[in-house]
């Protein structure tokens, strides 16, 4: 089940933060709960996902992304990602979550997010999203541009711009 409740108690302690540019970072920390267990004990793969969720919905609502999102009528959505898991992660602990913007190409929007403890990172996800509309999907620099930003975006790392390419090769739809 969708953790409805954590959702919104990040809501509720963001619900004062300062405004964040477009390419600043959101920091928040979640504890892992038993719900968020595998039966392996650690942090579920699925449910790591999740977690990235409650720290990438604040982050896009201190940017301004729901506000436009509201005003012209379109839907934020995940379009892609690719998550290294790199730490055991186990019951009680706390992890730091660091959510940023990377920029954009005509299609999608490219955010890394990360997952912290003490000072070792544990996960750490590429994912594209995509504002879409009645008509399909919203290009990206109309999006930077109604948040009130130069609608060019920086230059994307290498490593996302090989990731761009390299799924850009995965068949699809894929073969039965």
């Amino acid at each position: 089940m969708y953790p409805y409740f954590r959702i919104w108690h990040q809501m509720w302690k963001f619900r004062r933060a300062p405004k964040l540019g477009l390419f600043d970072t959101h920091v928040s920390t979640h504890r892992i709960w038993p719900v968020d267990l595998d039966p392996w004990r650690e942090l579920n793969n699925g449910r790591t996902l999740t977690l990235f969720d409650l720290g990438r919905i604040p982050m896009s609502v201190r940017m301004g992304f729901d506000r436009v999102a509201l005003a012209k009528g379109w839907g934020i959505t995940v379009a892609g990602n690719s998550t290294r898991y790199r730490k055991r992660v186990t019951l009680f602990q706390v992890l730091t979550q660091k959510s940023r913007v990377l920029g954009w190409d005509q299609r999608f929007i490219y955010l890394e997010q990360t997952f912290w403890r003490g000072g070792e990172c544990t996960a750490a996800m590429l994912l594209r999203s995509a504002f879409t509309s009645k008509a399909g999907l919203v290009n990206p620099a109309e999006v930077a541009q109604a948040l009130g930003y130069d609608p060019q975006s920086p230059a994307l790392p290498d490593w996302v711009q090989g990731w761009i390419a390299s799924d850009a090769q995965r068949p699809w739809p894929p073969s039965a």
